[in-house]
């Protein structure tokens, strides 16, 4: 990516953190998950923008994802499909969020309880949240992906919990998903060149049981395999010169 097109790449990842703020002050008990994707929906064209997951089909073999976010509630990991089933207080719900821009995408997720946590669960959460950042420290020039996997896994088995290997980070830019892929695990100073210029996103996927997924018959919802509660945080981030810029941070 040229430096002329960094602030494309703010503009848009701006905007998406202000829809996140929203729709994270909008859920609690009582609301639907149809109801935050509406919201969503409407925050991301206000600005202008549109939304990034609505209609996207990989391949052929998929269908249109139907929703504007994906909304992952308990043991989904990713890709779940928003519903009229209102939330329960001690629900775990990860909310992943996409727009795209004058051509440029943004693209971030995050988990939270409805409601206080059990203490497993934000330990869940708090350790996938740091090892997000610990990924994010890792993706400076001149180090490699292996570098923000190895950084991510690690904390992912000093605490002792499972970790998604099918669900991975990606470039973004121009594309929503583009290379190269950001695995969760690694080994240190492997795989592709970290330089300037590029625009990654970083996601790790943690679950309190084990990192085994199966897709439901709608093709999108993928669930654990063990039935264990996941976490996913995810942010955009831009390799500088001076080292990563996390672009979704809500300011």
């Amino acid at each position: 990516m040229s430096t002329w097109e960094f602030p494309f790449m703010r503009r848009s990842s701006s905007m998406l953190a202000e829809v996140v703020s929203l729709v994270r002050d909008a859920m609690r008990a009582g609301v639907t998950t149809e109801e935050l994707d509406a919201l969503a929906e409407d925050e991301i064209k206000k600005r202008g923008a549109m939304p990034a997951f609505k209609g996207y089909q990989p391949t052929p073999a998929f269908s249109p994802f139907p929703g504007s976010i994906c909304t992952s509630s308990n043991h989904v990991v990713a890709h779940g499909i928003p519903r009229d089933l209102p939330l329960v207080e001690g629900d775990v719900v990860s909310l992943d969020f996409g727009l795209v821009f004058q051509g440029y995408y943004a693209d971030t997720a995050f988990t939270a309880s409805v409601g206080p946590a059990r203490p497993e669960i934000q330990e869940l959460l708090d350790t996938t949240r740091t090892a997000l950042e610990a990924g994010i420290a890792a993706a400076k020039p001149g180090n490699r992906v292996g570098d923000i996997g190895h950084a991510i896994e690690q904390h992912a088995k000093a605490a002792g919990f499972g970790l998604v290997h099918e669900f991975v980070g990606h470039g973004i830019g121009r594309k929503l998903h583009e290379r190269p892929a950001i695995p969760n695990f690694g080994t240190a100073g492997s795989g592709p060149l970290l330089r300037p210029g590029m625009a990654i996103c970083i996601e790790p996927v943690f679950t309190l049981g084990g990192g085994r997924t199966r897709t439901l018959a709608d093709g999108w919802t993928a669930v654990t395999a063990d039935g264990s509660i996941a976490a996913h945080f995810e942010h955009t981030i831009l390799i500088t010169e001076k080292g990563p810029e996390v672009l979704t941070r809500a300011a």
